[in-house]
């Protein structure tokens, strides 16, 4: 079982979020906080979180400040920012702070529930118009990223960023399954990784 946590001061956001989480059998979700400050005293006699959903505009320390201190305190926890912002600077911000996805909150309940999962299990959930911002990003010649990958596994990570199979990837770039399936290796053992999903978050924090 999943335990999630809610840092969201917006009640009419923050209470069916987790009457609908508390009602998944995947998730135990013991804690909801209107703040980083009221979490902090509510964690004190819960369960250590597996994922934290993460409001950026909060009272007292913002989202974007609280990372690095929820990390420091539950090294392994999966934070996921559920927020109105959509602007690329604070986006980037929140992933190379730490956090491994990012959702705006017009979300789908379910697609919510899914991106949990999907961070829980190793995945850097994107709400798409997120995806597509990280992924202009990439592929902008302002972007100066030092690399040890060469141009067609970044294409490969860019497309992976975007959500998209191997295959599709194979169909998009005109090669076969087995072909990126093996620059997929190379990406893999470049970066000391094991998953799809550690290559997106390396990706997403600039690591690469």
């Amino acid at each position: 079982m999943i335990s999630v946590a809610i840092i969201e001061d917006v009640k009419d956001i923050r209470e069916p979020l987790f009457e609908f989480l508390s009602s998944q059998p995947e998730f135990l979700c013991e804690i909801k906080a209107e703040s980083v400050e009221d979490f902090f005293l509510k964690s004190n006699n819960a369960l250590p979180p597996d994922v934290i959903l993460l409001d950026i505009g909060l009272p007292g320390l913002s989202g974007l400040g609280a990372i690095k201190l929820l990390k420091e305190k539950w090294i392994d926890v999966n934070i996921i920012m559920l927020t109105v912002f959509d602007d690329t600077e604070k986006i980037f911000q929140a992933l190379r702070s730490g956090a491994v996805g990012y959702l705006v909150k017009n979300t789908p309940l379910m697609k919510i529930r899914d991106a949990i999962i999907e961070s829980y299990k190793g995945g850097a959930p994107l709400s798409p118009e997120i995806a597509r911002k990280v992924v202009r990003f990439f592929e902008s010649p302002k972007s100066k990223i030092d690399s040890p990958l060469t141009e067609k596994e970044k294409q490969i990570v860019i497309r992976m960023v975007d959500g998209q199979s191997f295959k599709m990837i194979a169909n998009e770039l005109g090669n076969t399954l087995e072909t990126i399936k093996s620059h997929t290796k190379n990406i893999y053992r470049k970066l000391y990784v094991n998953s799809k999903g550690e290559v997106i978050a390396k990706s997403l924090r600039g690591e690469i």
